[in-house]
């Protein structure tokens, strides 16, 4: 392959390196150059261009990348139509992944020219997804490094897609004094969206005490329905082989096949077999609908694949995963939560509009404007800071404020949604604050000791990271957040709060029961002021 600077004239056939600009259009960068093409840009006024002539054993670089392209592809594996030196290869239905390391490895190790990039071995994908891409790295591939790269992947199936069987899996739960319904519950409804997620259905369901003579039975009961797989999750974790669950699965005729895994969460996943059956012992992580070990191997028995004890104890690179709330025993405990390290910010910029010419916020309420109500409230609260955020008529609001232990923060956007003053306020927090509580100007009800109940009850080692407020089932404001979530509410735009985020983030938001409907009661119209202040 010639690559280099070639006379306008003598580049006829040649490949052009880089794109060119010409008063009506642009000649791209690939393009093989025209008669029609030349005559342009010598009209255009380029007297050379860089450009490649591929050499007589040289490949073109779309041809190499499919010719690469269908050397790799096994079975479920769909190639995309090549362009630009690149080829797709795409998931012909859900299911997982499979990617023969060592001779991906062996095709990559040919030549720089000639690359693939997948995704990793057992990921789960979904039907249409791009799994990995071959790239000819240069306009033209030489034939040689082509035929050593198809040769590297000839006879092993480098990449396919295992499609996901309809898996019908058996559930039993186990309780202990005390255990909690909601849990059970809880725990239906994960490993229901799981299984769908895999093409799966959950089965029979039954719930026993936490004996081993108890759960024995259950597992014979539920043979008889023909499940693809057990799942037992116990009211306690098992600890060792000869634990309540796995000693339950040899009485009831099965075998351990491992117990134990190298991924964090997912440490204590015990793995059984009841004659063809395969059993999984759920860790407690497994109750939170975040990825974690049990993941890792539900995901490949649902593909059909079976899991022995060699592929679990091979899963330690990568296995460190994301905390997960449920965790009984977090990796790092936290510290506790002082009151000094929450950050109060008010959102008190708006203009108000469906009060008239009032702005609601000046309004007093026994002898004190609304924002001066909610501001002393706070500080009897005896969060570490208050900020409060301004827009409309911000010199009457922060009059009002005067000699308050607080900062004030004007927020010139405040027209264009209630978004830009939040983004204010959290600008303006402390470096060192653990959470943020974000308040309304115009909910005078809410007490100090609503809340301290909030703040109380935060703990984000428990998986209670955010505190939202609740009144008979409705839930109310203000709501805490733990830190981490600062920058996901700074990228919200226009006139919303983050109430999206408590349904992003269900998993770790925790409803604190509040004895009085003051969480509820914003003042946003004349006939609500006047309720408020007809007494």
């Amino acid at each position: 392959m010639e690559f280099r600077e070639f006379p306008v004239g003598q580049a006829v056939g040649a490949i052009l390196a880089h794109s060119l600009r010409l008063d009506e259009r642009t000649v791209k960068k690939g393009t093989v150059l025209t008669a029609a093409d030349i005559a342009d840009l010598d009209a255009g006024g380029y007297a050379t261009v860089v450009a490649v002539k591929p050499g007589p054993d040289d490949i073109a670089e779309d041809d190499a990348a499919a010719a690469l392209a269908g050397a790799l592809a096994g079975g479920g594996i769909v190639i995309d139509r090549p362009a630009a030196g690149r080829c797709n290869l795409l998931a012909g239905a859900d299911g997982l992944l499979r990617v023969d390391v060592a001779a991906l490895d062996a095709v990559n190790l040919v030549h720089e020219s000639m690359t693939v990039a997948t995704l990793g071995d057992h990921a789960v994908v979904a039907r249409d997804q791009l799994v990995a891409t071959v790239k000819a790295i240069p306009y033209a591939v030489a034939a040689a490094y082509l035929r050593a790269a198809v040769r590297a992947a000839s006879g092993r199936q480098v990449l396919a897609v295992r499609p996901f069987r309809p898996l019908v899996a058996g559930l039993i739960q186990t309780r202990l004094r005390g255990s909690q319904p909601e849990l059970l519950d809880k725990t239906r409804r994960v490993l229901t969206q799981r299984l769908e997620r895999l093409g799966g259905r959950l089965g029979d369901e039954r719930c026993c005490e936490h004996r081993e003579a108890d759960i024995a039975e259950a597992i014979a009961a539920s043979i008889e329905r023909n499940p693809d797989l057990f799942v037992i999750s116990g009211a306690s974790a098992v600890a060792d082989r000869r634990d309540v669950v796995p000693s339950a699965v040899v009485r009831a005729g099965g075998e351990i096949v491992h117990f134990g895994m190298p991924v964090d969460p997912g440490n204590l996943l015990l793995l059984a077999r009841v004659g063809t059956i395969p059993v999984l012992a759920m860790p407690g992580c497994a109750r939170s609908p975040k990825y974690n070990g049990f993941d890792m191997v539900l995901a490949r028995l649902a593909a059909g694949i079976a899991v022995t004890p060699q592929d679990i104890m091979r899963m330690g690179v990568g296995g460190l995963l994301s905390e997960i709330p449920e965790r009984p025993s977090p990796r790092r405990k936290a510290a506790g939560v002082d009151h000094r390290k929450v950050s109060a910010i008010v959102l008190a910029a708006g203009r108000s509009s469906r009060m008239g010419d009032t702005n609601k916020l000046l309004v007093e309420i026994d002898g004190r404007a609304m924002v001066r109500r909610v501001a002393d409230m706070l500080a009897e609260a005896g969060v570490g800071e208050i900020i409060v955020v301004t827009g409309y008529q911000a010199e009457r609001v922060e009059e009002t404020l005067r000699g308050c232990a607080l900062r004030c923060v004007r927020n010139p956007e405040h027209d264009t949604g209630m978004s830009t003053s939040l983004r204010a306020g959290l600008k303006a927090v402390a470096a060192d604050a653990t959470a943020v509580l974000v308040c309304l100007g115009d909910m005078p009800l809410v007490g100090a000791g609503d809340v301290v109940r909030l703040i109380a009850e935060f703990d984000p080692a428990a998986g209670r990271e955010i505190c939202v407020p609740v009144f008979q089932g409705k839930r109310g404001n203000p709501v805490l957040w733990a830190r981490r979530f600062i920058g996901e509410m700074l990228l919200l735009e226009g006139d919303v709060g983050a109430k999206h985020l408590l349904f992003k983030n269900d998993d770790v938001v925790h409803e604190v029961v509040i004895p009085t409907d003051g969480i509820l009661t914003d003042i946003d119209t004349p006939q609500a002021l006047h309720e408020l202040t007809r007494f």
